[in-house]
């Protein structure tokens, strides 16, 4: 009878610790592997993608859902140089269970994997598999909607803290950047951790495209690490990384473009990241918000229009000077989180973060679309440093434009859960 009845003590503890209430609120994680077979060339950006002859680590699409009430949403990481909406498209129409604009989908920029843009070369020809980037959209759905399929109770553990130690700089004036890392947990009723998103801001391009080499980058040694630490399923969204915010692997005799770079840096990451959220209070019944809005941006770099003009991807963009895209606002629980279709500068990151409805911030760049670099009107063309990054942005008004309708509906939507904060 006494071990009965501390069993049954036990239980009534469990209880009260997490109230049967917080079953209304639900998560899942799925991943699935997008690394191609046979290998494809590797595509860094703008112009022939290189061969490459071998792999470091897998290619995932992975998936995190939510649920509370009558509300789904999906938030979706690839490992991609850029995952356009029209692929992202695809994915959602083959995920019944959440509504197109509730899903979310990021590419973690690393430089070593496959064309996703349709990049057309001097001659007008593009170098892209169809064929492999329709199976990865379709692996991606299955990720998503194993999720939904899996959705249990659950609860958040949400923090933001400074990421210390040799992890990113900025390539043109290296203290400004945004060292801040932004955690999130989805929790078991059991106490276990079920997924650990990191949001933090940084070009995964430690191997560059050039080595002949498909890899996450240190994306992949990332979430190896968290899950080893029992982190759950890990997942990296990209953060305001334009201009130059890159991995920090300088050494005494220039840049370690090594594996054993990424493995260092994706591993301090994640352990920053997972002591960042490890004190952080257990937030039960989390409220769900997934507002969205559909907009254009201008087109007016020259570059730009050439590369819409002669992609395989321009008949869905009938119009060389607008492209349509979405942004996203999700309340979870204390979290704010805000998406960018591109390379927001780090003072584009920190105004729209200042705007934001709680301390718990969330940027996910390169979501929705990835609309190369995103600058402000001050910044375009202003200095020799930024020549590159203007030519690779949609033009002088785009950032302008985007941040005018993302400041818009942050101050139209509630903001997150005041208690948990």
């Amino acid at each position: 009878m006494t071990m009965i009845r501390f069993l049954l003590a036990a239980v009534l503890l469990g209880l009260a610790a997490f109230p049967a209430s917080a079953a209304s609120f639900k998560a899942a994680a799925a991943k699935r592997i997008i690394t191609p077979d046979p290998l494809l060339p590797v595509s860094g950006g703008v112009g022939t993608p290189e061969p490459a002859t071998q792999k470091q680590g897998e290619l995932w699409a992975r998936a995190l859902v939510f649920e509370q009430g009558g509300t789904r949403v999906a938030l979706v990481s690839i490992d991609n140089l850029g995952w356009p909406h029209v692929w992202g498209d695809k994915t959602r129409a083959l995920v019944p269970g959440i509504p197109p604009q509730n899903i979310l989908i990021a590419a973690t920029h690393t430089h070593s994997a496959p064309d996703a843009y349709g990049f057309p070369d001097e001659t007008g020809k593009h170098h892209a598999d169809l064929g492999y980037l329709e199976w990865a959209c379709k692996q991606t759905a299955d990720a998503i909607n194993e999720a939904v399929a899996n959705l249990q109770p659950a609860a958040l553990k949400i923090a933001v803290g400074e990421a210390k130690g040799k992890i990113a700089y900025n390539y043109y004036a290296p203290q400004l950047y945004d060292p801040r890392c932004s955690v999130l947990q989805a929790v078991s009723t059991e106490g276990a951790v079920l997924a650990t998103l990191v949001n933090y801001a940084i070009h995964p391009e430690v191997l560059g495209d050039d080595k002949g080499i498909i890899s996450p980058d240190l994306c992949g040694p990332l979430y190896d690490r968290i899950e080893s630490k029992g982190g759950g399923m890990a997942l990296f969204m990209n953060g305001a990384q334009g201009g130059m915010v890159t991995a920090d692997n300088r050494g005494p005799d220039g840049d370690q473009e090594i594996w054993e770079e990424c493995v260092r840096i994706g591993k301090l990451l994640a352990d920053e990241a997972m002591h960042i959220v490890a004190d952080a209070p257990l937030q039960q019944e989390p409220s769900l918000l997934c507002a969205a809005r559909d907009i254009h941006l201008t087109v007016s770099s020259v570059l730009m229009q050439v590369v819409l003009l002669n992609s395989p991807l321009a008949e869905e963009m009938p119009d060389v000077n607008t492209v349509p895209t979405r942004v996203n606002l999700v309340n979870i629980g204390s979290a704010q989180i805000l998406t960018i279709p591109g390379e927001a500068l780090p003072n584009i990151g920190y105004y729209l973060k200042r705007h934001m409805k709680t301390p718990h911030t969330f940027l996910f760049g390169l979501t929705n679309d990835a609309y190369g670099y995103m600058l402000t009107k001050y910044d375009f063309n202003s200095f020799k440093r930024y020549e590159y990054i203007s030519e690779t942005s949609l033009g002088e008004m785009a950032a302008e434009e985007y941040m005018e309708q993302a400041l818009g509906l942050i101050e139209e939507t509630p903001g997150p859960d005041a208690e948990a904060k």
